[in-house]
C-alpha cells in the first residue's frame, strides 16, 4: 500500500525551476530516502508534499488524502522535521513541548520525555541557550511526540554528533516497527546506507531514479582494480565500465554488470592481479549524478 504519491510533482520560483515532474511513492512500513546534493530540490520536495508551498503543478497524497485539500487532517498523523528549527527563545523546552501536544487529541507528555530522555535532552533548559545539535534534538522530540503515522524529515542529523545520531537511527528503526512510514532527505549517504529501504535520487530538481538499496549497493555494482606488471598495456575497455581512473601499476573503475560476465570480458586482458570490491554509495551516486540520466 502506497502511503505517500507524488504525480508529476512541479514548483517554480518564476521562471526557476525547484522541482518539475516528480513522481514516486513511497510504501507503508518504508524507510524511503530522499538523495541529492544542497539545491537539488530536496526541501522543495518536502514543503510542497506538506502544503507549506503551493505546487505549479501535479498532485501529491499523504495515506490516500490530498496534500492541498486535506492538508489539515494530513498534519495529525504526521510528524515533520524541517532542516531548519526555530522556536519561541524565551520557552523552555518541556514548555514547548507541552504546548506542542496541545494540537493533538491525546497525551503527548510522556512520550516526548522518554525521547527527550533517549536524546539527552536537558527539558529544564530555554530554548536560546541551547546549542544548533540541542536545537536538532527538540525538533526531534517535537516531530515523533504525538508517534505519527508517517514520519518526514527534512536532513534530520544535521547538527547531531556520532553517538547521537546512533540513538535517532534506533529510534527511528523502532518507530517503523511500529507501523509507521518514514521519509527523510539527506546528501549523507551513509545514513541511507545503515537505514533506507529504497531510495529516490534527485538532481537538479529532477527525479533520476528510485532504487532498491540492496540493489545499489550489492548486484548492480563493484568497483575493480587490475594491477600489471608493466603499466604501460594497462588499457582495458570493455562493456559495462563507468569512472576508469589510473592507479599505481593500473587502473580501478566502476562496473555495472554481472561478475560473470565481467570475468568473461577479461579473459584475455594479461593483468596480474584483480580485486573486485563493493562500491560505497557516494560512487554509485556520482555515476548517476554524472550520468544526468533523468526521468521523463
Amino acid at each position: 500500500m502506497s502511503i505517500i504519491e507524488l504525480n508529476g510533482l512541479t514548483k517554480y520560483y518564476g521562471k526557476n525551476c525547484g522541482i518539475e515532474d516528480v513522481t514516486f511513492s513511497v510504501e507503508e512500513g518504508e524507510i524511503f530516502g530522499f538523495i541529492g546534493p544542497n539545491g537539488a530540490g530536496k526541501s522543495t520536495a518536502i514543503r510542497t508534499l506538506l502544503n507549506l508551498i503551493y505546487p505549479t503543478k501535479g498532485s501529491a497524497s499523504i495515506m490516500g488524502r490530498d496534500v492541498v485539500k486535506q492538508s489539515q487532517k494530513i498534519r495529525e498523523f504526521t510528524g515533520y522535521l524541517p532542516s531548519e528549527v526555530h522556536y519561541y527563545e524565551d520557552m523552555k523546552v518541556k514548555e514547548l513541548f507541552t504546548y506542542s501536544s496541545g494540537f493533538y487529541k491525546k497525551d503527548c507528555i510522556r512520550n516526548a520525555s522518554y525521547l527527550a530522555e533517549r536524546l539527552e535532552l536537558d527539558t529544564n533548559r530555554k530554548i536560546e541557550d541551547l546549542s544548533f545539535g540541542n536545537r536538532k534534538k527538540v525538533g526531534i522530540v517535537q516531530a515523533m511526540l504525538h508517534d505519527p503515522k508517517v514520519l518526514i524529515l527534512d536532513e534530520p542529523t544535521s547538527g547531531l554528533d556520532p553517538l547521537m545520531q546512533n540513538v535517532f537511527f534506533d529510534l527511528l528503526r523502532e518507530t517503523r516497527d511500529k507501523g509507521a512510514t518514514i521519509f527523510f532527505s539527506s546528501h549523507y549517504l551513509s545514513e541511507v546506507q545503515k537505514l533506507c529501504d529504497r531510495v529516490a535520487i534527485i538532481k537538479e530538481g529532477h527525479l533520476i531514479k528510485v532504487e532498491n538499496m540492496e540493489e545499489i549497493r550489492k548486484n548492480q555494482f563493484k568497483n575493480v582494480s587490475l594491477y600489471f606488471h608493466d603499466a604501460s598495456t594497462a588499457n582495458v575497455n570493455i562493456d559495462g565500465m563507468l569512472q576508469k581512473e589510473r592507479i599505481p601499476q593500473g587502473i580501478r573503475f566502476l562496473y555495472s554488470g554481472s561478475s560473470r560476465t565481467l570475468l568473461d570480458q577479461l579473459n584475455n586482458v594479461p593483468f596480474d592481479d584483480i580485486l573486485i570490491e563493493e562500491p560505497s554509495l557516494e560512487e554509485v551516486f556520482i555515476h548517476y549524478y554524472e550520468k544526468g540520466d533523468v526521468k521523463s
